[in-house]
């Protein structure tokens, strides 16, 4: 005889696409009732993606009836118009304004660096800024702002942590709170916690701009930001190979499924600029990510060519925004500050538009 159980333990083997976890981990499976041979399943899903819900409802139906089950009336519920903006989104830190996320398809392509000079520049232009360092397999960020000797201060609670400052920015990441050679070996659950718990458990301020700096690829991080705080704007990070933009098109495939504005894409180690001599060679090509921003009707936010003092003052924890703002790189990512403001703001004035459409006391039933 059939159990839920085994009707749940079958779906456990569906993987939501383009993530690494199941559709019942991810606790989109909300409904199922099962009568004798007929199964009535509810799924809500973070994306109105065609592809995705096709690709959905074969699964589901071709697993379910290898079971033997002969009926199946399967509902996937996806946002509707109103419910896929970011001021409709669950927010468990509501003290901040917006949230930009910082993502690559591929990693050693300069997103963290991108993370912690937009971050500066954005201070710099007014805003009260944060920077989470979300990669939690590769945190470096403390490493490059000169934090990563210092160790967060703890609230009189004992259960928050008071984030660390440097150059007029907040900031926390899983690599002060280890030790610096220690590897976490971590499932998608304790994954998911951890990001969580440094939204939740860090004695944020009230910020204008929550910089976060993404693992490589999308994941299980990835969807739990977007089903834990409404993603104002998402910024990819490539180089100008063709191999990294085939990376990154999965990256911007990745914000349109969660339903995240995209803000641009940073084309990094754009042109060379040698240090002697000051000419400039395009070594990895440049400008090859145009075709890439025409395809997901965005832009590209900089230009970032390669200088030495972007690296060295990535090692010595001296970002080149702040102690070299005459430099190419870092007139771009003050320029990019500038973009991404305009960004936010034209977003924020969309958001507030839709809600007014929206009354409290309007049965807005059919909107699920």
């Amino acid at each position: 005889m059939i159990t839920q159980e085994d009707i749940l333990n079958t779906l456990k083997t569906i993987i939501y696409p383009n993530f690494k976890k199941d559709i019942v981990s991810f606790g989109f499976v909300k409904d199922v009732n099962l009568h004798q041979e007929q199964l009535a399943l509810r799924i809500e899903i973070p994306s109105n993606s065609i592809e995705v819900i096709n690709q959905l409802t074969n699964e589901v139906n071709e697993k379910i009836r290898s079971l033997g089950i002969k009926k199946i009336q399967l509902d996937i519920k996806t946002p509707q118009p109103n419910e896929n903006k970011p001021a409709m989104t669950k927010n468990i830190a509501p003290q901040i304004k917006n949230f930009i996320m910082v993502s690559s398809g591929k990693g050693g392509v300069g997103k963290s660096t991108t993370s912690v000079n937009l971050a500066i520049a954005l201070a710099q232009q007014g805003k009260k800024v944060g920077l989470l360092d979300a990669d939690i397999y590769g945190p470096n960020i403390p490493r490059m702002l000169g934090l990563h000797t210092n160790k967060p201060e703890v609230d009189s609670s004992g259960k928050k942590l008071f984030p660390l400052k440097a150059y007029g920015i907040e900031m926390m990441s899983m690599g002060v709170l280890y030790d610096a050679n220690q590897s976490l070996i971590w499932r998608g659950p304790m994954i998911m916690r951890a990001i969580q718990q440094m939204l939740t458990d860090v004695l944020w301020s009230e910020l204008d701009i929550l910089v976060i700096d993404m693992p490589p690829g999308t994941g299980d991080a990835q969807l739990t930001f977007a089903q834990s705080v409404p993603v104002s704007a998402g910024i990819t990070v490539t180089t100008p190979q063709q191999v990294s933009l085939d990376d990154s098109a999965r990256s911007l495939d990745m914000f349109q499924k969660l339903n995240i504005p995209i803000a641009g894409i940073v084309e990094n180690m754009s042109g060379f600029i040698c240090s002697h001599c000051n000419h400039e060679s395009d070594i990895f090509g440049k400008g090859s990510s145009e075709k890439l921003a025409k395809q997901y009707d965005t832009n590209i936010l900089a230009q970032i060519p390669l200088e030495g003092k972007i690296r060295e003052g990535g090692d010595n924890g001296k970002p080149i925004v702040f102690f070299n703002p005459e430099s190419v790189s870092a007139k771009s990512y003050t320029k990019m500050a500038d973009t991404l403001i305009s960004f936010l703001k034209q977003v924020n004035q969309n958001n507030l538009a839709d809600n007014k459409d929206i009354q409290p006391t309007q049965d807005n039933s059919h909107l699920h």
